[in-house]
């Protein structure tokens, strides 16, 4: 730089001294003729005699036309014609004329005519000390940034003084202060520029402005100054980054709370100004995605709001950080981390969820067997993510909890029976602690599986069954039906007949069942006359494993049926035709016994209930016949024109349904006393004989039936033993029949009401079923709809 200042000066020196010798040169050669005069002289003011310099004659310069020849402006001087004078024309002002020329020089021609003759004139205008230095600005502003380094300069625009040379612009000076200082940089031609030098450095914060008073001083005696204030702002730098009015930000936040719920608001300062202490508020680099989904925050107010689903389960804490910035060409920023807490509400209910399951439960498990495994959860914490479990209903099951949380075993607390309950509906209630509590059901559909626990049962026992003789044989002559409440193969039951081996009940071996249906079949046809009533027992059985059977106990009572004929037992001749002769005296009374007609049925009841009756006789007015007995006696006394013998034709009929019948004929002959009494030593003897006969076959009849009547009670007896319910229990004396032929008693079984009937007994004997008896129905005094039977014996 120094370097470049003295090549500059070297050539404007050379340029002067090579500008003196030209005009000295052409001086000479024109004529040319220069005088000097201070600027600001009074016009008329003498500059110089031309007359004389020029060598002309001051009297002939009239005649010669002495002038000045100046361009078209007047000239700044005038020459006097009488004396050859050049004066001041005018006032001249040197820095109008020639402003800041360091020679100032006015140029101009005098001209003589006659002979023409031109003179050139240079007048130099000396300068004088009237101007003051000035400034281009009264007050000069400027802007120094608080950054700047000790050392920067700032160049000032220089005072101007029209003055010239030594008068013009001199030196500076600059008011005191402790930041700046002035350095004067000298350009030559009256040119000295002044700078600010930062000396120390500036800090806006602490001093906004700087009020500074540059001086100009010219070189004149006494000098003369001008001043310009000088306002330096500061200008602010963005070294001062935001800072957070608190050093951490917490909050809590309730998870579920609605969109554009306020957060938190955060709140930086920054020291700069404008735009450097505009603060912008943004999220970190470092907030992820979710968060940014979560939350808006307002880049000028810095209130962060909900702008997305808060969900505790997903995220329990957020810890964001904000950005505070500035706007400053070279942004500051300061980071904060707010903490988001948020708070559980119990929007969660439990779930339950069945692990491990058993979908069929043997009936036969032992309490404490663990039907399911189950486990709860829930989403929430603390109290709200406290899960009770309970079973809802009154059940054989319960819920205990395991060893690991939230764990509960399902297990029986009583034993299960299918046949009660084959399924259960579990209903498992997992309720949390929170306020307002939420709940959550789970079901469990539990099936009991069957096991053969249940012997078949028949629905009676024991069974009684009343089959008229004479049935079809291979037809089902009775049924029965058990049932098992087991399920599956455990309750299909099978019947078999329990067979005698001991040969006690052969007739088992006539019967047969049907393993199906409880179907009793009859191989052969019954008769009431053979077998009036027979037992025997009839097992069912399962198909479970081991299969359970039960057995029963039927007692099958064999119902007469009006099969067989009445049979003569007296009269009775020797070749067995029923006829015989009776004699008798003349001389009997009305009354008199003449004969009885002995009869047998083998049927009982009204089948074997025998009346009599006179078919054919010859006189009606002599015998009468009683209907019940069979005797017969005489009306009235014999006479001697009646005749000696009658025929009496008697027809015994049963009172069955459809009535069979006997007749017996009796020829009674008419006698003096005396045959009569000869007749009768020969007549008892022959009916001694036939009484012998008919009491043999009574006697074999009787002790028939009075086995019958034992082995009965004896069953009987065994069955009252044994059941709680008998047939003896139930017997009723009836007191008001007045039986002819027979002694009755009545009994009741189920809605039934029964009489047996048979020979002739003590008031206090008891006939049992199973004795040597039939049944009549006969209307039952107690209702409507139940039936008697009457049950006849043989004698009837």
């Amino acid at each position: 730089m120094e370097q470049r200042r003295r090549q500059t000066w070297s050539k404007r020196t050379k340029w002067v001294a090579y500008m003196i010798i030209l005009v000295t040169f052409w001086s000479r050669a024109s004529g040319q003729f220069r005088y000097s005069i201070s600027e600001e002289e009074k016009e008329g003011t003498a500059v110089g005699n031309i007359a004389k310099d020029v060598g002309v004659d001051k009297t002939t310069l009239k005649d010669r036309g002495y002038r000045i020849v100046y361009g078209t402006t007047e000239p700044p001087f005038r020459v006097n014609q009488d004396d050859g004078i050049l004066y001041v024309n005018r006032k001249i002002d040197r820095e109008e004329v020639c402003d800041r020329s360091k020679v100032c020089l006015i140029d101009f021609k005098v001209v003589l005519e006659n002979p023409l003759e031109v003179h050139y004139v240079a007048v130099e205008i000396l300068d004088v000390n009237d101007h003051s230095p000035s400034f281009p600005e009264r007050e000069k502003s400027l802007e120094i940034s608080e950054s700047a380094l000790p050392g920067a300069r700032f160049q000032l625009q220089a005072a101007r003084d029209a003055d010239s040379g030594s008068l013009s612009v001199q030196q500076y000076k600059l008011s005191l202060n402790e930041h700046f200082r002035l350095e004067v940089k000298d350009r030559g031609e009256d040119r000295k520029t002044p700078s600010l030098i930062l000396q120390k450095p500036l800090d806006r914060e602490s001093a906004k402005t700087h009020a500074l008073l540059l001086t100009a001083i010219d070189g004149g005696n006494p000098p003369r100054s001008g001043n310009m204030k000088i306002i330096v702002d500061v200008s602010d730098v963005n070294d001062n980054p935001p800072v957070f009015t608190q050093d951490s930000y917490t909050v809590q936040l309730k998870e579920n709370s609605p969109f554009g719920t306020t957060v938190i608001q955060v709140n930086a300062t920054d020291l700069d100004e404008g735009s450097n202490g505009e603060v912008v508020y943004s999220f970190g680099n470092d907030v992820d995605t979710r968060a940014r989904s979560r939350f808006d925050l307002n880049p000028v107010t810095g209130v962060i709001t909900v702008a997305g689903a808060i969900d505790f389960e997903e995220c329990s804490r957020y810890e964001i950080d904000i950005q505070a910035s500035d706007k400053g060409a070279a942004t500051l920023a300061t980071e904060k981390s707010v903490i988001i807490h948020i708070v559980d509400v119990n929007d969660n209910a439990p779930e339950i969820e069945v692990t491990s399951f058993s979908r069929a439960l043997p009936e036969d498990s032992k309490p404490g067997t663990t039907v399911a495994l189950i486990s709860v959860k829930d989403s929430d914490s603390g109290l709200n993510g406290k899960v009770m479990c309970y079973i809802s209903q009154d059940i054989p099951f319960m819920l205990t909890p395991s060893l690991q949380n939230n764990m509960y075993s399902l297990v029986t607390k009583l034993l299960l029976d299918r046949e009660q309950q084959s399924q259960y509906i579990v209903t498992i209630v997992g309720k949390d602690a929170g306020a307002p509590s939420l709940s959550s059901e789970k079901t469990i559909h539990m099936d009991v599986s069957d096991v053969n626990d249940n012997n078949p049962v028949f629905s009676q026992n024991p069974y009684t069954f009343y089959i008229t003789e004479n049935n079809n044989p291979g037809a089902s002559i009775l049924s029965l039906t058990a049932r098992d409440d087991d399920e599956g193969s455990n309750a299909r039951i099978s019947y078999h007949i329990l067979r005698d081996t001991g040969g006690t009940h052969l007739f088992t071996s006539f019967l047969n069942v049907n393993s199906e249906n409880g179907e009793i079949l009859a191989l052969k046809g019954f008769d009431f006359e053979t077998l009036k009533t027979f037992q025997f027992q009839v097992v069912a059985t399962d198909s479970g494993t081991p299969s359970l059977s039960s057995n029963v106990t039927v007692n099958v009572f064999i119902l007469d049926q009006n099969d067989n004929a009445p049979v003569i037992l007296y009269p009775v001749s020797s070749n067995g035709s029923a006829e015989g002769v009776e004699e008798i005296p003349r001389n009997v009374n009305a009354g008199h016994l003449v004969t009885k007609v002995r009869a047998y049925d083998a049927d009982i009841g009204y089948n074997g209930w025998l009346l009599f009756s006179l078919q054919e006789v010859t006189d009606h007015s002599l015998f009468g016949l009683d209907r019940y007995t069979g005797q017969i006696r005489t009306l009235r006394s014999f006479t001697e024109t009646d005749e000696a013998e009658h025929k009496l034709v008697i027809l015994v009929k049963d009172n069955g349904n459809v009535s069979l019948s006997a007749t017996a004929t009796v020829l009674v002959k008419v006698v003096e006393p005396k045959e009569a009494f000869a007749a009768s030593d020969v007549k008892s003897v022959t009916k001694n004989e036939e009484e012998n006969n008919v009491t043999f076959y009574l006697m074999i009849t009787l002790g028939s039936v009075s086995t019958l009547f034992l082995i009965s009670i004896i069953v009987l007896i065994a069955m009252q033993c044994s059941k709680t319910t008998d047939y003896t229990s139930k017997y009723l004396q009836e007191t008001n029949y007045d039986g002819t032929l027979c002694h009755s008693i009545q009994y009741r079984s189920g809605d039934k009401r029964y009489m047996l009937v048979g020979p002739r007994m003590s008031i206090g004997s008891t006939i049992v079923p199973g004795s040597h008896a039939n049944t009549l129905v006969l209307p039952d005094r107690r209702g409507t709809s139940g039936e008697v039977r009457l049950i006849c014996g043989d004698e009837c």
